[in-house]
């Protein structure tokens, strides 16, 4: 189990993560709005700008005001090593 951190020192599990995306389309902020209705809504951005929507296995949608490719990189990280690993077999 690999935790990053999505900002402000909150972490979220790396093989519970479906996408991150940015927020600025209509169909990610109905689905954002949704989740909040349904208390599936987790804002961890301190009241900062979203810069990215983290999307989880369970149906959980995280705000994070660090930009989607800032948290693809630190995703990335771990595909990294892994990769590294699998290839060198």
């Amino acid at each position: 189990m690999k935790f990053v951190n999505i900002g402000f020192g909150n972490m979220v599990n790396t093989s519970r993560v479906i996408c991150v995306v940015s927020p600025e389309s209509a169909p990610i902020k109905r689905i954002i709005q949704h989740a909040k209705e349904t208390g599936k809504l987790i804002d961890v951005t301190q009241g900062r700008k979203t810069m990215s929507v983290v999307f989880t296995d369970s149906e959980h949608v995280l705000l994070s005001y660090l930009k989607p490719e800032k948290l693809s990189e630190k995703f990335g990280e771990t595909d990294t090593e892994e990769e590294k690993i699998t290839v060198a077999k």
